[in-house]
């Protein structure tokens, strides 16, 4: 799928009206207004799309209105033919937040029509939301749990994401049902997966149809440990019931469910105290750090894998029959950028919140803007680095970004101008910045034909340290060219 823009944030007023309208929604469904409430949270998804709970709340109330019947109103087969498409004309001109809207509108007559459901997911996709394109299929499956097509979108998400493991057992089930599906084979191969299925019959516990002695064992420490963290955590629910509005209580349940690794009960738990305490800072900082932390896990995994496996390639007497990894080193490496990718989008969220949240905490603003740089939206880095700029601890680290982004935009001036400053700041303990900025410095005045200035800051970074990325080849160099010229 081609690359698009990512998604913009919801301004301060879009995220006011849409957390306004979010609580009203939650009213509505406790006193059974449903209709209300799904135009509420219609609200709340087109204000900010990529917000996980807005959809996750409407769509389990779309479901709600129509009994869990599995399809709908009596009349979507005649309602939902135009939202349809429109909803494909949105996606041929990768209009990706018309085709959620206009998604959605079908997903009112009939939640679990599975098309749209698709498209949706592609949609997400392409907007970087990868939890809520996962989303999409898994309500989608609901009504069809074996469809071949779901879940080899599905296993194609769970894959990109690096959870193999899903992945694995959608592939084997899609063999199931298409066993002379090529690319399903194919990947239950690569996966090394056949026979590790087989033995633990996990495809038969994923449909329900046979109890897994592998799962039995797993499940059976799982409910021991289920049960001591129900135990601990019963005082802390008595507790709520009691004092339904303060945050703190809600963050330790979810912690004490953490602990015992049920990460779903912590974020129901995180979820349900958000309307009593209205919104609350501290419960929504703990909603995205759940979320954000399995990436993250996944993350630290790819690239585990991708050293293990360069590790490997580099003994010349290796038994390839022995190779027990199914990616390739090219298909580790994309998987680790996106994951990277991900992460960084996602910590850009929480540290916009925190600075936006506490604007006199300088620190905030540096992360967020280390960040933005990361994902390459550098006049918005700029402006947050230039605030952090004005505390004193963080002048040097904001110069250096400061001047990585303004070299990104190819205005050397403003760069050197940070670099500088930044050199200047660098307490004497931070040996790694002062030889950064120095090679800064260096390479930019040698791309500017400033070559005697390149010489002389090359030199003083040789003189502490040559082998830093390389400085002694490159000073050589330019020294030819000088002589040279």
């Amino acid at each position: 799928m081609p690359d698009t823009p990512a998604l913009p944030p919801p301004t301060a007023e879009q995220k006011r009206i849409a957390t306004d309208s979010f609580t009203r929604a939650k009213e509505a469904i406790a006193s059974g207004g449903l209709d209300y409430a799904i135009n509420l949270l219609l609200t709340c998804c087109k204000l900010d799309p990529a917000n996980y709970f807005y959809r996750q709340t409407l769509r389990k109330t779309q479901k709600e209105k129509y009994g869990n019947n599995l399809r709908g109103s009596r009349f979507a087969f005649f309602t939902t033919p135009r939202w349809k498409a429109k909803a494909k004309s949105a996606k041929r001109g990768r209009d990706y937040t018309r085709v959620l809207e206009h998604g959605e509108q079908v997903l009112c007559r009939n939640p679990w029509d599975v098309g749209i459901q698709m498209d949706m997911s592609e949609a997400f996709d392409a907007l970087g939301l990868a939890d809520l394109a996962v989303f999409s299929l898994d309500q989608a499956r609901q009504k069809n749990p074996k469809d071949a097509t779901l879940n080899r979108a599905l296993a194609r998400l769970f894959e990109k994401r690096g959870d193999f493991q899903k992945a694995i057992v959608l592939w084997q089930m899609v063999r199931e049902v298409a066993p002379n599906d090529v690319e399903a084979a194919h990947k239950a191969k690569d996966l090394a997966a056949s026979e590790t299925i087989k033995r633990g019959q996990y495809v038969e516990a994923a449909s329900g149809s046979k109890e897994s002695p592998v799962i039995g064992r797993i499940e059976a420490r799982a409910t021991e440990s289920k049960e001591r963290g129900t135990r601990e955590a019963e005082p802390l629910r008595r507790r709520i019931e009691a004092e339904p509005t303060e945050p703190s209580l809600y963050i330790q349940l979810a912690n004490t469910y953490r602990k015992y690794n049920q990460d779903d009960r912590a974020r129901a738990t995180l979820q349900q105290g958000l309307g009593p305490t209205g919104n609350n800072y501290q419960i929504q900082l703990a909603l995205m750090d759940l979320d954000l932390a399995p990436v993250r896990k996944n993350l630290e995994l790819a690239e585990g894998r991708l050293k293990k496996l360069r590790e490997r390639m580099k003994d010349p007497d290796r038994d390839k029959s022995e190779d027990d990894e199914p990616l390739t080193e090219g298909e580790l490496v994309t998987l680790r950028g996106k994951l990277t990718k991900e992460v960084n989008a996602r910590e850009i969220e929480l540290y916009r919140l925190k600075a936006d949240r506490t604007p006199t905490d300088l620190s905030q603003r540096y992360e967020l803007g280390v960040r933005l740089m990361k994902a390459e939206l550098y006049d918005e880095a700029i402006a947050e680095l230039q605030q952090a700029r004005k505390e004193e601890r963080l002048k040097w680290r904001a110069g250096l970004s400061l001047g990585l982004c303004f070299r990104k935009r190819n205005n050397w001036r403003l760069a050197q101008r940070n670099f500088e400053e930044a050199l200047a700041a660098v307490p004497e303990s931070e040996e790694r910045g002062r030889k950064e900025l120095l090679f800064e410095l260096a390479t930019g005045a040698a791309e500017q034909d400033d070559l005697a200035r390149a010489i002389d800051l090359g030199h003083e970074l040789a003189n502490l340290d040559y082998s830093f990325k390389g400085i002694g080849k490159l000073l050589d160099d330019w020294n030819d060219r000088l002589q040279n010229a």
